[in-house]
């Protein structure tokens, strides 16, 4: 067997390549200048800038990776794929930047009293944002609000109600029904009350007042509020609804329609629209007396026409 003969030029070209390769490296470092015992110079900030972005696509590359693996993953719940995720994420960054600085050859001891009051200063700086950070992984670890959930937060104003659709490093994403996304920062879900609407059930009470004449029969009404509750779309028979008598008002006789959906994340006001539109509609044919404003005058004494003067006209 006749080996294929090595061309005499071959080492020739490769010593002229890499003499080449150097050349171009010693002309980019001799632009510089020096700083104590570090250089300065055109090729090293060629090489910091390959290393972080070479590090900075391998990071978001493994993180990518990783949530999709984790979507995969069936046998977490959302809450629990979504803190793996996040401590996962953090441990890419993490060592992508021990990584960047070793490969750099930048000594972590030298830098010791640096790091601590750069530290200090990060730490003041951004503690409301490590606030956050923390808060939102204890939120995750006893998912007390998890993705999905329907939450009611207080903004000290007004009280927003809304499904959660996820959970971030700083602030909790909360859509209403009237499609607008509210960022909440993850410590006011710690130190404030939040109602969580599904936290142990997602079964939710809807409370309707409704007023009724005092002329009309009670029972009647009872039975047409119940049936027009029952007939609403998403209401649940089981807990029945039931109707109250809270209060005898001034025009009326107040009542309360109590009734129970599980699905709040559908809305709460198009289920008292929709009852009592069945409300009025039974009452009117049925003969039942809708309340208006009435007031009675009585006139104790009528006070006596002034006398006449004698003079007619």
């Amino acid at each position: 067997m006749t080996l294929p003969a090595i061309r005499p030029d071959v080492p020739t070209k490769l010593i002229a390549r890499h003499r080449t390769i150097a050349d171009i490296v010693r002309l980019l470092d001799s632009w510089g200048f020096d700083v104590g015992n570090t250089r300065v110079s055109v090729w090293t900030i060629l090489v910091v800038l390959i290393i972080v972005v070479s590090l900075i696509f391998i990071a978001r590359l493994a993180s990518r990776a990783m949530a999709k693996m984790l979507e995969r993953w069936t046998a977490l719940g959302p809450a629990q794929r979504s803190l793996t995720e996040k401590l996962s994420n953090l441990a890419i960054w993490a060592i992508a930047i021990f990584t960047g600085l070793d490969l750099l050859g930048i000594n972590l001891t030298a830098m010791t009293v640096f790091s601590g009051a750069f530290g200090l200063a990060v730490g003041f700086g951004l503690q409301k944002t490590f606030g956050n950070l923390i808060a939102g992984i204890i939120l995750l670890m006893d998912r007390s609000i998890k993705p999905g959930d329907v939450i009611a937060v207080s903004d000290g104003k007004n009280s927003i109600v809304g499904q959660v659709s996820r959970i971030g490093i700083r602030a909790v994403s909360v859509v209403t029904r009237d499609k607008k996304e509210f960022l909440i920062p993850n410590e006011n879900l710690m130190i404030n009350q939040v109602e969580n609407w599904s936290y142990s059930s997602r079964d939710v009470r809807i409370r309707v007042p409704v007023g009724i004449g005092y002329d009309s029969d009670m029972e009647l009404a009872e039975r047409l509020m119940i049936q027009a509750a029952l007939d609403t779309p998403r209401v649940l028979a089981d807990p029945p609804p039931a109707v109250l008598l809270l209060n005898f008002g001034e025009s009326a006789l107040q009542c309360e329609v109590r009734l129970w959906v599980d699905d709040p994340e559908e809305g709460i006001g198009n289920i008292r629209s929709g009852l009592l539109k069945r409300v009025l509609k039974l009452f009117r044919e049925n003969g039942v007396q809708l309340p208006y404003p009435q007031r009675d005058i009585h006139v104790k004494e009528w006070p006596a026409p002034p006398p006449r003067s004698g003079k007619e006209s």
